[in-house]
């Protein structure tokens, strides 16, 4: 485990390591290396964990009264990272969003581009106003993604949030700064607006977005991934199911979220090396 290191200062919409100063009726005080402090409000301190002078890991955002505020919960997404969330209040000036902090993320009327409805979820991006240090969100993404591709090669991993549904396939944002796309006849399973993913770069596009996929690219690695999937089933229904070269295509997709030409090749891989064994309606593992 590495050692923590102390904030130089406190950075609100982030997690900061921070020192416990000192203890006050309130809660603890805890403080950066500029010596600028925050509150810990009492709900979240279990003195047992948390001696006088050690190091903690927080999150900071802004209370009511727009004084900044430490707490050990984390928010569904930080600062600069986009989340799906549901709106829970609305008013003349902007909606009220539930970010999973007991204060609500404020996204105002001029950072959305529709009316919010009451129990609607939105994707959102976490922003910071620099003049007042409060922390809002936006629906209005298309100005923070980066255009700079530098370090992005085929078969890269990214963390991606799924950001609406087109023609095509799926819009995304990936690693929280590029714009990306995965296309409908590359999607083998389930997917949904707000769900989180795991992709490889495709392409790198001229239009600085990215064709994205949700299996490695290239034949070895697409074999090696549905392997990986055939197995951990099999392991996780009892060593056999109900699966041959001549199951339905839909049903593979379903099951294995592979498509069929990539589950024979998956299945021949692992016959060769004696890893399950074909019978005449199911596989087996060895």
């Amino acid at each position: 485990m590495s050692e923590k290191i102390l904030n130089k200062k406190i950075n609100i919409g982030e997690v900061n390591t921070l020192k416990i100063e000192r203890d006050t009726d309130f809660g603890y005080y805890l403080i950066a290396e500029d010596y600028n402090e925050v509150l810990l409000p009492n709900v979240y301190i279990m003195e047992d964990e948390m001696p006088m002078g050690s190091l903690l890991d927080v999150f900071v955002y802004t209370d009511s009264e727009d004084r900044p505020v430490a707490t050990t919960k984390m928010p569904y997404a930080k600062l600069g990272e986009y989340g799906y969330f549901t709106v829970v209040d609305y008013k003349s000036y902007g909606a009220f969003v539930n970010w999973g902090l007991p204060k609500d993320l404020f996204v105002p009327l001029s950072q959305q581009k529709e009316y919010f409805t009451i129990g609607k979820k939105y994707i959102l991006r976490v922003c910071l106003d620099e003049q007042t240090g409060r922390l809002f969100a936006t629906q209005k993404i298309g100005k923070y993604f980066n255009r700079d591709m530098t370090g992005l090669h085929q078969n890269k991993e990214l963390d991606v949030i799924v950001l609406a549904k087109t023609p095509l396939g799926y819009k995304v944002v990936a690693d929280n700064q590029y714009e990306g796309m995965l296309f409908n006849n590359e999607i083998f399973e389930n997917i949904k607006i707000g769900d989180r993913k795991k992709t490889y770069i495709k392409t790198v596009r001229k239009d600085f977005k990215l064709d994205l996929s949700l299996q490695p690219i290239g034949k070895k690695a697409n074999v090696d991934e549905g392997q990986s999937k055939v197995l951990e089933l099999l392991k996780a229904n009892d060593g056999e199911m109900a699966f041959t070269y001549k199951s339905d295509a839909e049903e593979i997709k379903k099951v294995f979220g592979l498509s069929k030409k990539n589950f024979k090749r998956a299945l021949t891989g692992l016959v060769d090396g004696k890893k399950i064994k074909l019978l005449e309606g199911s596989i087996v593992l060895l």
